[in-house]
């Protein structure tokens, strides 16, 4: 199953976060199932992913004939996407920022959320094209925990957002979260416990 790893941690040096952490665990995982495969790993933060701004996708997007520069950003941008549609499996790798999704996962997206690529416009409302046994699987680390039903989980906003675009925009089937979470109040031992039994049980229903 060809399987894509985004990761949107932008310390890539160190492998002390939980999101890193939590991306060692789906690869122990994956390798033992999977023992000659290897997923496909895009780095985000050591990657150039082009921007809504001047002089990057909003040329892009109005401009017929591009300038040099924009027509190579173009280009990134168009095998940004050719490299997504063709992994029917989607791994997010991200810590929480500011109970979002990091800048550069932003990025990301407005470059693979495309009319008539990703999705389509109908007289009713969008419809998702990506619907062909597509997959996604969040692997988030965050301070806080948002699953106790207390002032958090209604500012869960990134589960929620990712969530929202690739099943109810993109037609994926089915989104699966993995959490490494409280790992500012919590023992590390126990953060990652409870994330490893998570992703044990979404990563029996991601590859079935």
């Amino acid at each position: 199953m060809q399987t894509l790893i985004i990761n949107a941690q932008p310390d890539l040096s160190s492998a002390d976060h939980f999101s890193t952490k939590l991306q060692e665990l789906f690869l122990a995982k994956f390798t033992a199932q999977f023992p000659d495969d290897k997923p496909t790993i895009l780095n985000l933060y050591d990657t150039q992913i082009p921007r809504i701004e001047a002089g990057q996708l909003l040329d892009v997007w109005n401009q017929a004939d591009l300038a040099t520069d924009t027509a190579a950003l173009a280009q990134v941008s168009a095998e940004l996407l050719a490299q997504f549609k063709a992994h029917h499996r989607i791994v997010i790798v991200s810590p929480l920022h500011n109970f979002n999704v990091t800048s550069r996962m932003k990025d990301y997206l407005d470059n693979i959320l495309i009319a008539r690529e990703t999705f389509k416009y109908t007289a009713v409302g969008s419809v998702g094209l990506m619907t062909d046994d597509y997959k996604v699987l969040l692997l988030q680390a965050s301070g806080s925990i948002y699953t106790n039903n207390d002032r958090y989980t209604s500012l869960d906003i990134s589960r929620f957002y990712l969530q929202k675009m690739f099943e109810e925009i993109m037609g994926f089937d089915q989104f699966y979260i993995a959490r490494a979470q409280g790992t500012a109040t919590l023992a590390a031992n126990q953060v990652l416990a409870a994330a490893a039994a998570e992703l044990d049980q979404a990563f029996a229903q991601f590859y079935v």
